[in-house]
């Protein structure tokens, strides 16, 4: 197995060999990233496949700090936040009336859901709730930098984090009820 810092090397001196190994070793976890952010596959593997020709033309600028995966799924969020950017501004609009507060069932035991599941009502979040719940959550993003990075205010990217929350519990919830009915 070739190590990360040759396999950054090879790369960096253009070499396909460590480009087809630098894609086999990461492209399934990144693919994983990248379907947080798409409904379907097939946007999500266009997203990849961009990403992945940024990571071979940047490549020279990686130093080895941090890790080398942590500087891939950076390169993989903002390419993913790239193609939806031009559709961003619809996807942050909605109505007061729209938004409804919802008290949580504290009988639903949220430990007993599958991986597949969450990662389901994740993808059918709406685009903007999606979004900023995959930045904050889990890509670990600051408020702060997720409005700039998709040029929004910061109480837009709090309250959209809460109606994602809110929608995730509230899906959550039925599937318990399904499935203990």
């Amino acid at each position: 197995m070739v190590s990360e810092k040759n396999l950054v090397k090879g790369c960096q001196k253009g070499k396909a060999k460590f480009q087809r190994l630098l894609y086999e070793r990461y492209a399934p976890k990144m693919l994983g990233v990248c379907m947080r952010y798409f409904h379907s596959k097939d946007q999500a593997q266009d997203a990849l496949q961009d990403g992945f020709v940024k990571v071979y033309t940047k490549i020279e600028n990686f130093r080895g700090q941090g890790s080398l995966e942590g500087w891939i799924r950076r390169i993989m969020v903002n390419t993913s936040l790239n193609l939806l950017r031009d559709n961003l501004k619809h996807a942050f609009h909605a109505d007061v009336d729209d938004v409804k507060v919802y008290i949580a069932d504290p009988s639903v035991d949220y430990d007993h859901f599958h991986v597949e599941d969450i990662m389901k009502l994740i993808q059918d979040l709406p685009k903007g709730y999606r979004i900023i719940f995959n930045m904050y959550e889990i890509d670990g993003y600051a408020h702060k930098e997720i409005a700039e990075e998709l040029q929004i205010s910061v109480n837009t990217s709090k309250s959209q984090l809460l109606k994602a929350r809110r929608y995730l519990r509230k899906e959550l919830e039925l599937l318990h009820k399904e499935r203990h009915s």
